[in-house]
């Protein structure tokens, strides 16, 4: 076992460059080495000689880089399964789900801020298209939405008290002139 290891460290810069190259990325390249040293160590049936544990470990190398691809290409289809299964606008139970308050508070917040939500919160632009359109820095902008969404939740605070620190799921808050208010 010594003479494994001791064969396995000397190749050790080698086999790091063969993973980098491989995976492009030396901080993955260095994981998988260890993570193949770790099954090489643990392997109850290790080859003789310097010459047979080089290829034999290039051999499990290879296979922990074939299973790295295997983990990316699973988790690449699940996400896109996931992407396709999201609705691109709120369904009727998402709408009454969520609290309609903020559309009758969202008059009160600033007009600067307001125009925001609705751009990037609302109709789903980016804040990077919104930046361009309005000639400020997407960090400005960022910062602005930030506010804006600030002012909403303090609107909806002061309107549906509690609820709304619970993210206003289910909201029964009733419409009424003098201000509305969850049971």
């Amino acid at each position: 076992m010594p003479e494994l290891a001791d064969s396995l460290i000397r190749n050790l810069h080698v086999f790091v460059a063969f993973a980098r190259k491989r995976l492009g990325d030396q901080h993955l390249a260095e994981d998988v080495v260890q993570e193949s040293l770790v099954k090489a160590l643990a392997a109850d049936r290790q080859p003789e000689g310097e010459e047979a544990t080089t290829q034999w470990f290039y051999r499990i190398l290879r296979r922990s880089i074939i299973d790295v691809y295997r983990r990316q290409g699973a988790r690449s289809r699940a996400l896109e399964r996931f992407k396709q299964e999201l609705p691109e606008t709120p369904t009727d139970e998402d709408e009454r789900v969520l609290c309609q308050c903020f559309k009758r508070l969202l008059p009160m917040v600033p007009e600067q801020y307001r125009d925001l939500i609705q751009q990037i919160d609302l109709q789903g632009k980016e804040p990077a298209e919104v930046a361009i359109k309005l000639g400020l820095t997407k960090n400005n902008v960022t910062v602005r939405l930030h506010r804006a969404r600030k002012h909403l939740r303090e609107a909806l605070s002061r309107s549906c008290g509690v609820c709304s620190a619970h993210g206003c799921l289910d909201c029964t808050c009733n419409d009424s002139a003098e201000g509305s208010h969850c049971p």
